[in-house]
């Protein structure tokens, strides 16, 4: 063949392969695009959440869309994205109509601004395909890698969208008491407004949330799943019900469902295909006992030590009525769960009795409560007692004063936890190697002892009434009156009901810890009036409708309390705690202006229940120089508060030097962190002095500049109130009240309002 035939050849070739191509081409349909609405919602989650494009939607004075349309759910994306750069309303209208047609490949260049850069560039936009829609398979491979990327860069845990791989259970489609626009997923519950997920029941889909609202739906990644460890409930008919999640779903068993009855009441695998139920594997084997430590992939359990949780773990409460709970809710030291075990994991906890508040574990700090960790540990028994250790729990007598040495590495710990048990469950137990104001501190119930990487943990398990008879006396001083130790001991005990739910320190197999991050434990020896106030007041707790009250106490108020917006945020989860005067008349005065605020601290002789006590109103001085350097500034040139909260708290405080520089401070702790130092010299208002304190006595106080030091820095002059927080009982207006003649409930009710008092459940 000559050269010139072989090219012919060639090129005839390539002509049919290039008319092959375009024939395929043509013939092969265009990819489903998205629609405008979904690939704005997604896009504006990416850089906001819900409620903030809501928000600033309404700061807007000229909106896009016309008043008619404003209602429509994507109105705040569009106009949001349209205040930001993702939208050009010369590209894309503000329209209803047009706002459910296909997203164009020049809108979602535009739109993939939002995402980044590099996402912009990978929308190929021409001429040509400027008007065509943009296919959302595209779509979501772009939003899928910009969520992935930004995970990777956050080098901390920040508000945005997250990956969710979940498994579809129910919308209100299937649902008849699901709440509108809610989807229930093996994930959790979320909003998912506007769009349309009924497709994806029983499937497993990858979504992306932001705070709860749902912004797309990338793709389907199985059709036939398995729901993990459900509960079966009942059974009528031939249909089960099981409890998926946070709701109930019926199915119909595969076959004649003879045997449908023995899986009543039991965790199962159901493993669907395009829906349908095809098979039932029941989970039988349960084991109970103590729970003794939880983190996030072990159960430790008395008597069978660390089992490793499955990924699938689930925790029902199958009594009284259902409700699905979260591990937070196996509390240590309790046994309330049945466990349910299969190929050597455990799948589910069943919580089968309810709370009742009689013990509590407690984490012994180290001497001056700086750490949760030992070195070592000494202990001496009053009593004759035992020393159990290992997995099949090796006992051993220990006689009474016999000391017995436990260090990192011991040999007793390899297997677990040392359990020390005095023959007397009173005193029996003395820490020499602890110190306490008191001494050498001595503990009822018993010790536990484990190996935390190259140090020890010490846990102290002791009956609920023995811990706040150590409790009170180191909270309130034994010689006040009765009826106020007996408010105390209310105070204490609905306290420490809500940290044992609480759980805290499940990890150390504890609910709290003996320091002031809590409430201070066996610091005081106990005295016959403390014993007396707990025992008079036995199992009383404080309660608000349903549920224990946040029984916050403080030493002294500047006679004006606050409220439950001290800490952050509104009252609203408080209502009881409110901002009064420590008076009879109990008014709210306004104290939020500088002003007002100022008038009120300088006068020592307003009324109050603690007014008598040095702490009541107190002054401070401050050089510029040294308030500076303690705060990393130059001088200070202005200290200003420019918020205060209910009662005149300061919520937000700032000092400047003077370079400019300046620190903010916004709330009542960090105010009080920052203006603390055990330099400064705090006048009371008995006369006395009383040593600095690394943290200020109070945020209720007024800031004036009063002069110059000899160094020329400016002098600040501080005027203050109370001691501790303000918020709930003040334990000298408590005693204040108790002298002249009211009992612990008044007491209770005037600074916990509408609360009233019950037993413990």
């Amino acid at each position: 063949m000559s050269r010139r035939g072989f090219m012919i050849r060639i090129m005839g070739i390539l002509s049919i392969i290039f008319v092959l191509i375009g024939i395929i081409l043509y013939l092969e349909p265009e990819k489903p695009g998205i629609a405008r609405a979904q690939a704005v919602k997604a896009a504006a989650l990416f850089a906001a959440s819900r409620e903030e494009c809501i928000q600033y939607t309404g700061e807007q004075e000229v909106l896009h869309f016309p008043e008619k349309e404003r209602n429509n759910w994507y109105v705040p994306y569009m106009e949001y994205l349209y205040g930001c750069g993702g939208l050009d309303e010369g590209i894309t209208q503000p329209s209803a109509k047009l706002a459910q047609k296909e997203l164009t490949y020049e809108e979602a260049y535009m739109l993939a601004g939002i995402l980044g850069k590099e996402y912009k560039d990978q929308i190929h936009v021409n001429k040509t395909n400027q008007d065509k829609p943009y296919p959302a398979e595209l779509w979501w491979q772009i939003y899928d890698e910009a969520v992935s990327q930004r995970a990777k860069e956050q080098e901390e845990i920040l508000p945005g969208v997250e990956i969710c791989d979940v498994i579809l259970y129910g919308t209100p489609t299937n649902v008849e008491t699901a709440s509108s626009w809610t989807c229930y997923t093996s994930g959790g519950d979320f909003r998912f407004e506007g769009l349309a997920l009924d497709a994806y029941l029983d499937q497993r889909i990858r979504m992306y949330v932001r705070e709860g609202e749902v912004a797309g739906v990338g793709r389907i990644l199985e059709k036939d799943v398995v729901y993990e460890n459900v509960w079966i409930d009942s059974m009528e008919d031939g249909q089960i019900r099981v409890h998926a999640g946070t709701i109930a779903r019926e199915f119909s068993l595969p076959g004649r469902g003879d045997k449908g009855e023995e899986l009543v009441h039991n965790i199962a695998d159901l493993y669907l295909e395009e829906g349908s139920l095809k098979r039932v594997t029941v989970k039988k084997d349960r084991i109970q006992g103590t729970v003794l430590a939880v983190d996030d992939t072990c159960i430790e359990i008395e008597g069978y030590g660390r089992l490793e949780t499955a990924s699938g773990f689930r925790v029902y409460k199958v009594y009284g009525d259902y409700e699905e709970q979260s591990r937070n809710d196996i509390l240590v030291g309790y046994n309330l769960q049945e466990f349910v075990a299969a190929e050597g994991k455990l799948c589910a906890a069943l919580t089968v009795r309810p709370f009742n508040p009689d013990r509590i574990r407690v984490l012994l700090m180290n001497n001056e409560f700086q750490s949760a960790f030992h070195t070592q540990a000494s202990i001496t028994l009053t009593c004759d007692g035992t020393i159990s250790y290992g997995k099949k729990e090796k006992k051993k007598p220990i006689k009474a004063g016999e000391e017995l040495v436990i260090a990192p590495g011991d040999d007793r710990l390899k297997e677990g936890r040392l359990v020390i048990t005095p023959n007397s469950l009173v005193g029996g137990i003395q820490v020499n190697s602890l110190t306490r104001g008191q001494g050498v501190p001595i503990y009822d119930g018993i010790l536990e002892i484990r190996q935390e990487g190259d140090a020890l943990v010490l846990v102290n398990d002791l009956l609920l009434e023995d811990y706040l008879k150590k409790v009170v006396p180191s909270e309130m001083p034994a010689s006040y009156e009765m009826e106020a130790l007996k408010a105390q001991a209310v105070c204490a005990r609905t306290y420490a009901y809500r940290q044992i739910m609480g759980n805290s320190y499940s990890k150390y197999g504890a609910h709290v810890d003996d320091s002031t991050n809590y409430q201070v434990y066996n610091n005081v020896a106990t005295a016959d009036t403390t014993n007396q106030a707990v025992e008079d007041t036995c199992g009383k707790l404080l309660f608000y409708g349903e549920e224990p009250v946040e029984a916050y106490y403080y030493s002294t108020s500047c006679g004006h309390g606050t409220d439950g917006s001290v800490w952050g945020g509104t009252n609203d989860s408080t209502p009881y705690l409110k901002a009064a005067e420590l008076q009879e008349q109990k008014r709210c005065l306004n104290l939020t202006s500088n002003q007002a605020f100022h008038e009120f601290i300088r006068d020592p002789n307003i009324p109050a229940y603690d007014s008598g006590y040095a702490m009541y109103r107190w002054t401070a001085l401050y050089k510029g120089s040294t308030l500076g350097n303690q705060l990393g500034l130059g001088w200070v040139d202005s200290i200003q508060i420019e918020e205060r909260g209910p009662g005149g708290v300061v919520k937000r405080l700032v000092v400047t030097d003077g370079n400019g520089n300046q620190r903010i401070y916004e709330n009542q702790m960090e105010v009080r962190n920052a203006l603390g130092s055990k330099d400064l010299e705090i006048q009371q208002k008995n006369g006395k002095e009383a040593s600095g304190m690394s943290l200020l006595p109070s945020a209720f106080i007024s800031i004036q500049e009063v002069g110059t030091a000899k160094d020329g820095s400016k002098l600040f002059q501080i005027w203050g109130g109370g001691y501790g927080h303000g918020a709930g009982m003040s334990q000298n207006g408590a005693q204040g009240m108790a002298k002249e003649g009211k009992n612990y409930q008044q007491i209770l009710e005037f600074f916990y309002e509408g609360a009233t008092l019950r037993e413990g459940e």
